[in-house]
């Protein structure tokens, strides 16, 4: 046990996946207590879901191989399909081990090679689950009173989905939420594709469940769209990697400037107004040659953290390269209340960098990297230039100014300095 890797979770993330997974146990074994004997149609069922999830597993196995070559993103294996078919049309013992032979399997082919913990697999194994006791229990009194032939009506199938999604959903947050990093609401809660990709899923497992109802053959049928369906879901995450920074989860330069191209074409068709941000870390050389590159990739993180935490959710936050960072706040106001809404921001991000703290472990034990600072030029589109170029010129040489006036401070283009502390020279 000293080995496990769930050992070096928080206590708070341990007494939870402990939690979860002996309410999951607790709840199973009241099923098999009070169930009495299986009916021989439910088994039937249980081993032909077992089945097409292997085959839908070892499929999608051979996409993931090949989007991890060129990937590192997580791997999406699209199992309530099954999951959620076994808790609408089994009892909750057989859907519970419908769950367990899947992730089972899951793990031998995907998630044991691609170096996953186990306690995670375990986890979620429990969520989904624990998810699954809560469908049935939406569609077990009505399919039991004879209400409906095969599954019940389509309100009561919705409600099962809905009971579904958010055990799952509440459980998977609540293991982010109580981690040592610090998730976004976002990441949290997940953004429209992916609840667009969750309700798909659930639409076909009720599909395969109706299916099973009708001719078991024909569930069979259901692995052809899945399979579209996985890939789809590769080329977004493959879209997302070539778009997005490695050390700090932001947009790439190369990204933001596209999108930044878009969104000041679309503030001068409106005559609108924008602003860019270009933010230096100071002195964060000595950092890596105090501490290592592995802290200051961490510093990193955790200033681009803070970074996007201040902003507003639609405004454009990017590493630029190195230690710099780039903003662009699109929809601002007139030009001059524009001015002092980019200073107010930029003065909040050098004030949140100032008082950050970031813990690391290191070779000598933990430690915390304080005293951080960053300085911040700003200018605004199209006071300050014409198009993106130009109004990175401008914020460019603002951050120069910033610099030369003492670090740890912010200037925007043909804008007073806002007076606040500044570092010593270099």
């Amino acid at each position: 046990m000293a080995r496990w890797a769930l050992r070096a979770e928080p206590l708070r993330v341990r007494l939870l996946v402990v939690a979860a997974e002996l309410l999951a146990v607790v709840l199973v074994a009241v099923g098999w207590l009070a169930g009495g004997g299986l009916h021989g149609g439910d088994v039937v069922l249980a081993a032909w879901l077992v089945v097409l999830g292997m085959v839908h597993i070892e499929a999608a196995t051979g996409i993931e191989r090949v989007r991890r070559r060129v990937a590192a993103t997580a791997y999406f294996d699209l199992s309530s399909v099954w999951t959620f078919a076994a808790a609408l049309l089994l009892p909750v013992r057989l859907s519970a081990l419908v769950v367990v032979v899947l992730y089972a399997h899951l793990w031998l082919r995907v998630w044991k090679p691609a170096g996953v913990p186990m306690y995670r697999l375990v986890y979620t194994a429990s969520t989904v689950v624990l998810a699954a006791h809560a469908a049935y229990a939406v569609v077990a009194p009505v399919r039991d009173a004879g209400a409906a032939q095969g599954l019940p009506a389509l309100g009561w199938v919705a409600l099962a989905a809905a009971a579904y999604l958010l055990v799952n959903n509440v459980l998977v947050a609540a293991a982010m939420a109580l981690g040592e990093g610090r998730p976004s609401a976002r990441e949290l809660v997940g953004g429209v594709d992916d609840h667009v990709l969750e309700l798909a899923t659930l639409c076909l497992g009720v599909m395969v469940a109706l299916a099973l109802t009708a001719d078991r053959w024909t569930a069979a049928l259901a692995l052809a769209p899945l399979l579209v369906l996985q890939r789809a879901v590769q080329v977004r995450q493959l879209e997302e990697a070539a778009s997005t920074d490695p050390k700090t989860g932001l947009l790439n330069a190369a990204a933001w400037r596209a999108e930044a191209v878009h969104l000041l074409g679309r503030a001068r068709r409106a005559h609108g107004s924008a602003a860019v941000l270009i933010a230096d870390l100071d002195h964060f050389k000595a950092v890596n040659d105090t501490h290592g590159h592995l802290v200051g990739d961490a510093v990193l993180a955790a200033v681009a953290a803070e970074l996007r935490a201040e902003v507003r959710q639609d405004d454009l936050v990017a590493r630029f390269g190195g230690e710099e960072f780039v903003v662009l706040l699109p929809d601002l106001p007139g030009t001059g209340v524009g001015r002092h809404e980019v200073l107010a921001v930029a003065d909040r991000v050098r004030r949140r960098v100032e008082g950050l703290g970031v813990p690391v472990t290191t070779t000598d034990g933990p430690i915390v990297v304080a005293g951080l600072t960053i300085s911040i030029g700003g200018a605004t589109f199209p006071a300050d230039g014409q198009d993106l170029e130009a109004v990175l010129a401008a914020a460019d040489a603002a951050l120069y100014a910033a610099k030369d006036a003492g670090r740890n401070t912010v200037r925007v283009a043909a804008a007073p300095l806002v007076p606040q502390a500044r570092t010593a020279e270099d």
